[in-house]
């Protein structure tokens, strides 16, 4: 099977897409995936400054944790974002990771699928619109890539409130069980 990397991106404490990409996680484990999660909370990100050495080196010249994370993302064959929506949008730090992502553009890269887990307080079925359209901007860039699906959990607000929404941590297993 797979090398699954799931990259959860938000730093709230008893997050709601924390709680949900455990479940997400179980799911590929159980449908016989190599799981391994990251999450953004403690990593030191600075923003990309565009000098686009990277194109050149492939590395990046800024020195933090996005290195050991675009080695991650390099290596694994499939890739699950998951990542709060806020003002309709994914959340800032998820996006930082993707720009510092751009040293693996001209890479060697494994990874051919890329997923989204996404949380709001919203229930409407547009409120992701735009966090998965910023995510297939990115995947666009990768040739070999594709978005092959997103998951929205909409109706979460309280931290840790995803805890007790037992609908939605099915629909987070039976996503993560159908990963590719």
């Amino acid at each position: 099977m797979s090398k699954v990397l799931v990259i959860t991106t938000s730093l709230r404490a008893k997050s709601n897409s924390d709680i949900l990409a455990g479940h997400l996680v179980a799911g590929a484990q159980a449908a016989g995936h190599q799981v391994e999660q990251i999450s953004l909370k403690g990593r030191e990100l600075r923003f990309c400054i565009g000098c686009l050495s990277c194109q050149k080196t492939q590395k990046c010249v800024l020195q933090d944790d996005a290195i050991e994370i675009a080695e991650k993302v390099k290596n694994a064959d499939t890739l699950v974002f998951v990542t709060p929506i806020y003002y309709y949008e994914m959340c800032g730090q998820m996006k930082t990771l993707l720009d510092r992502l751009n040293p693996l553009y001209a890479s060697d890269y494994r990874f051919r699928h890329v997923y989204l887990l996404s949380t709001a307080a919203e229930k409407e079925e547009a409120t992701p619109e735009k966090a998965v359209n910023g995510l297939q901007g990115w995947v666009d860039c990768f040739e070999k890539a594709a978005l092959a699906g997103s998951l929205f959990c909409g109706g979460v607000n309280a931290p840790g409130e995803a805890a007790v929404k037992e609908a939605q941590q099915e629909e987070a297993y039976r996503f993560g069980n159908s990963l590719l």
